[in-house]
């Protein structure tokens, strides 16, 4: 009998040991992919998130300065010494060439910075070296008197923070005030609408491709075997064509004396041409192209596996074929209906090349707003705060969409 317990008890060893072992393989195997989806995906929405917060830009051009400014109230003036700091700081990067990315940095916070800081780096460079601090700030204070504004110093101060969240106030309309306090900007307020705008396209969108795709998707599963076949090529036709070929297509279609146009004035619709290229609604119609497969395919994949002897049956015990089809079939296809319509209204929140096509400026997205500061404002905080701002409203509405698939869910079963 010890015996046996010994040989039960050294088999069951060696059983975990393999299943330790195969654990380890089945690692190996998929490490490969980890690693790939760490550095694609993980490393730049880290790196994103990171750049949002972290501006290190003038406490590497204004170091000296900075520091004096660390003890300053911001109420009245700056004490002599950080107009001296800055003077001189204002030399060593005009020689640089390096006082244009102060002024831009600076000009976020304090519009018109840009110009003042230029010409009076420009104004710098004769400053003798190893001046008096009070000769140096008489100095900088005659090449424009601005800087005797207290707004200009806290404007400096506040742009010179290394971890700020000044990126994520523009990104929502807000900004400080000289007291530090949050409310509303005062200058334009673009970017809370752009992300109103880019939601509502991206449910209008999504709206559309649910109210073509379902019916074909329909069709498909209940249509002879060739004509599906011959379907469903036409439906993944976009997927075999380049975007850029289809997006001109779209535009050749929408121009003012386009297809589109110029069929309707023949046909007496219309007097003058409309205007549908560059607007918001070109940008809905070609994406509402371009994105339908992605509605098409799951809900085909999930009716396909709809047993259609489920409506006949209701049909047998006196439900009408409209009744049928609402509670038995719908439901049912709900799943892919779910997975559609979310890939759909993701893909479409962030899509950047049809909107800055055939968008114009009625039709542009967050997303053009953001490579317009990677690309030509050179302001990748704001991009990334916008990005990933961006980002959190998609974890929401994915995270509102699981619950309510999961609720739906557990009523059907």
């Amino acid at each position: 009998m010890a015996a046996e317990i010994t040989l039960s008890s050294s088999e069951l060893r060696a059983e975990r040991a393999e299943l330790r072992r195969r654990r380890r393989a089945a690692l190996l195997l998929v490490a490969p992919l980890l690693a790939f989806v760490l550095v694609a995906f993980f490393t730049p929405i880290a790196s994103m998130l990171y750049r949002s917060i972290y501006n290190p830009t003038l406490a590497e051009l204004i170091p000296n300065t900075l520091e004096q400014l660390s003890d300053w109230d911001g109420r009245s003036l700056p004490p002599t010494e950080a107009y001296a700091a800055m003077a001189a700081e204002l030399k060593l990067l005009s020689g640089q060439r390096k006082a244009g990315v102060l002024a831009a940095s600076v000009n976020q916070a304090y519009p018109g910075a840009s110009s003042l800081i230029n010409a009076s780096a420009r104004r710098m460079r004769n400053l003798e070296d190893n001046l008096a601090p009070v000769l140096a700030a008489g100095a900088l204070r005659e090449a424009d008197s601005r800087w005797d504004q207290p707004d200009l110093w806290r404007a400096v101060k506040r742009a010179g923070e290394v971890y700020t969240v000044s990126h994520y106030l523009t990104a929502l309309d807000l900004e400080r005030n000289s007291k530090g306090e949050i409310g509303q900007r005062e200058s334009a307020r673009i970017y809370v609408q752009l992300y109103t705008r880019t939601l509502g396209m991206a449910l209008a969108i999504t709206l559309l491709c649910i109210a073509l795709g379902y019916p074909l998707a329909y069709y498909l599963c209940r249509a002879p075997k060739r004509v599906a076949g011959l379907l469903l090529a036409m439906v993944l036709l976009p997927f075999w064509t380049s975007l850029l070929a289809r997006t001109t297509a779209w535009i050749a279609l929408l121009q003012p004396h386009g297809i589109i146009n110029s069929v309707l004035l023949w046909l007496g619709v219309i007097s003058r041409p409309l205007e549908l290229l560059y607007t918001g609604t070109a940008t809905v119609i070609v994406m509402t192209h371009i994105l339908l497969p992605f509605m098409v395919l799951p809900l085909y994949s999930v009716m396909r596996g709809i047993d259609p002897s489920y409506q006949r049956a209701a049909q047998s015990l006196g439900s009408t074929p409209w009744s049928a089809f609402w509670r038995v079939f719908l439901p049912l296809s709900m799943p892919g209906l779910s997975a559609g319509a979310l890939l759909v209204f993701i893909i479409s929140i962030g899509y950047y090349i049809i909107p800055a096509l055939v968008g114009g400026t009625d039709g542009q997205m967050i997303s053009n707003i953001i490579a317009f500061h990677m690309q030509r404002s050179n302001n990748w905080g704001l991009a990334a705060a916008l990005g990933s701002l961006l980002l959190v409203v998609i974890v929401i509405l994915y995270w509102v969409y699981d619950k309510l698939v999961g609720a739906s869910k557990l009523k059907l079963t």
